[in-house]
């Protein structure tokens, strides 16, 4: 059973209750952006529009050179901010092709962070770790990877690795292109999550940065992190959309699910 992420947008139940969740997004919107922290050029961000032709030009290139693994793992893929598994089926059927078992979060569209939501993922972790009595790589594409750092942080005994792939979790938390998106869908402040953490903390598990200097969403210092905040940093050139479905990105990620 498919289990779909509470978002504040789903909450009020009238219209007093509808007025104020608007008004607290109004006010969150009307915040100027902090001048220490900022995303990515403008043009790089209009580079990430690329993506829409991907599916298309998909057709005429050969299919990619997967090698089979040397070690198979179980691995569970979490999408973006905004965004369905089926936005990563792509990278998934690659993996799978070079023979990982590739696993959904079970939880629909990522809308954001809640108590609930991290509740419902541990759960979903411990049920697939339970399945196959191995410990599962978590692999997360933007926001995802925050979740798969946050979730490993409370379940390292089921985690074999955590991957994240242009994900914000290191400095000022406003300095990527998404943040007022991030706070009118959610009703909170980008550096106000609704839960108690520390982003920058690293998971007791062996963790992977991937970050692109062509990212137009995520500044690629916050993806990368700082010494302590991750084990290993990997560098590539692909837009942030591209995270999902680039070649470079995809054989990145099953030569770091080839590491012992």
């Amino acid at each position: 059973m498919v289990r779909q992420f509470t978002t504040p947008f789903a909450r009020p139940t009238r219209f007093g209750e509808w007025r104020g969740a608007l008004g607290k997004r109004l006010a969150l919107m009307s915040r100027p952006a902090p001048v220490s922290a900022r995303g990515p050029q403008i043009g790089l961000l209009l580079g990430e529009l690329s993506a829409g032709a991907e599916p298309f030009r998909r057709k005429f290139r050969p299919p990619l050179d997967i090698e089979p693994a040397a070690h198979r793992r179980i691995v569970m893929i979490m999408p973006g901010f905004c965004t369905h598994p089926l936005r990563m089926r792509y990278l998934a059927r690659q993996l799978e092709r070079a023979g990982h078992k590739t696993k959904h979060w079970g939880l629909g569209w990522n809308w954001g962070p809640t108590e609930q939501n991290f509740t419902a993922l541990a759960e979903r972790l411990d049920a697939v770790h339970a399945r196959y009595d191995q410990k599962i790589v978590l692999l997360g594409w933007s926001l995802g990877g925050i979740f798969a750092r946050e979730v490993a942080k409370h379940r390292p005994d089921k985690v074999a690795r955590v991957i994240s792939m242009g994900s914000p979790f290191s400095g000022a938390p406003n300095a990527n292109n998404a943040w007022r998106l991030y706070e009118l869908i959610t009703g909170h402040g980008v550096d106000a999550p609704p839960i108690e953490t520390d982003l920058a903390a690293k998971p007791p598990v062996d963790t992977v940065a991937m970050w692109s200097p062509r990212d137009g969403v995520i500044s690629p210092r916050s993806a990368a992190g700082r010494e302590g905040e991750r084990d290993r940093v990997v560098a590539l050139r692909c837009t942030h959309l591209g995270f999902s479905y680039a070649p470079e990105a995809i054989r990145a990620v099953l030569q770091e699910l080839d590491r012992p």
